[in-house]
């Protein structure tokens, strides 16, 4: 073999293995690059579905949930406050619902939940981000009040099943969380049925 074709064979060996080196290298240093961007057992944690048992929740009564960060009341609507949800339609902006990014399709009904009794609701004002007040008492407001959800920051009303009023500076519905009913009767806020 001449000088120029052993040349030629080391410069195609040395060529190969600082590829393959360069190629390890270039591995070690994606794979911790890559490994940052998946979301970490608290950000998985925090957008888990929640269960809430609800058994001892009273006609009219609250309760306060977190989930994705966000608030979440359940309430348990007596059988009056259902059936005053259809006095109001006629002043609501949205009594249908047809926004669908507000609710999950199984919502998309008069009082807006799986369970006409249980209300789940994320309540954030959809004007400006402000959590309304909670005021199902008919009358505790003014005297067209049929019950609902008023937000002090600029006055928007929501009746019990958080359709917006018209002519209030909230745009649309309170947003109602995917949710399900389990089995054994819990509340699963953060799953739809049909995934269940």
């Amino acid at each position: 073999m001449s000088q120029d074709g052993a040349n030629k064979s080391r410069r195609r060996f040395l060529t190969g293995a600082v590829t393959a080196a360069g190629g390890v290298g270039v591995a070690y240093t994606a794979v911790p690059f890559l490994a940052y961007w998946n979301p970490s057992a608290t950000t998985r944690a925090a957008g888990a579905p929640v269960e809430v048992d609800t058994s001892t929740l009273k006609p009219g009564q609250k309760m306060d949930i977190s989930w994705r960060g966000q608030p979440v009341w359940v309430i348990r609507r007596s059988e009056s406050a259902i059936e005053r949800l259809a006095e109001v339609e006629d002043r609501l902006s949205d009594p249908a619902s047809a926004v669908a990014s507000q609710q999950p399709a199984y919502a998309q009904n008069a009082h807006r939940s799986l369970d006409p009794e249980l209300l789940v609701l994320i309540p954030i004002c959809t004007h400006l981000g402000c959590i309304p007040s909670y005021m199902p008492q008919p009358g505790s407001l003014d005297a067209d009040w049929r019950g609902g959800f008023f937000c002090p920051c600029h006055g928007s009303k929501f009746d019990m099943a958080g359709r917006v009023y018209a002519g209030v500076p909230a745009p649309t519905n309170l947003q109602v969380p995917p949710h399900r009913i389990a089995d054994n009767g819990v509340l699963v806020v953060g799953e739809d049925q049909e995934a269940a």
